[in-house]
């Protein structure tokens, strides 16, 4: 994926938006299940390099 391109979509209760790469890479890990609610600031996603592993939780 390439910086600034689309990598998920968030629902609010007022607004729904596409949350872009901050970064280019490719997805390593993702942490946050569809449809779930996840907290202002937590992490949804590893973004990495090709052939660099997730980080251990």
């Amino acid at each position: 994926m390439r910086q600034g391109e689309p990598l998920v979509e968030l629902q609010t209760d007022k607004v729904n938006y596409e949350l872009d790469s901050p970064v280019e890479g490719v997805l390593l890990e993702i942490i946050a299940k569809a449809d779930s609610e996840v907290p202002v600031g937590d992490m949804l996603c590893h973004i990495g390099q090709p052939g660099e592993a997730a980080p251990k939780s």
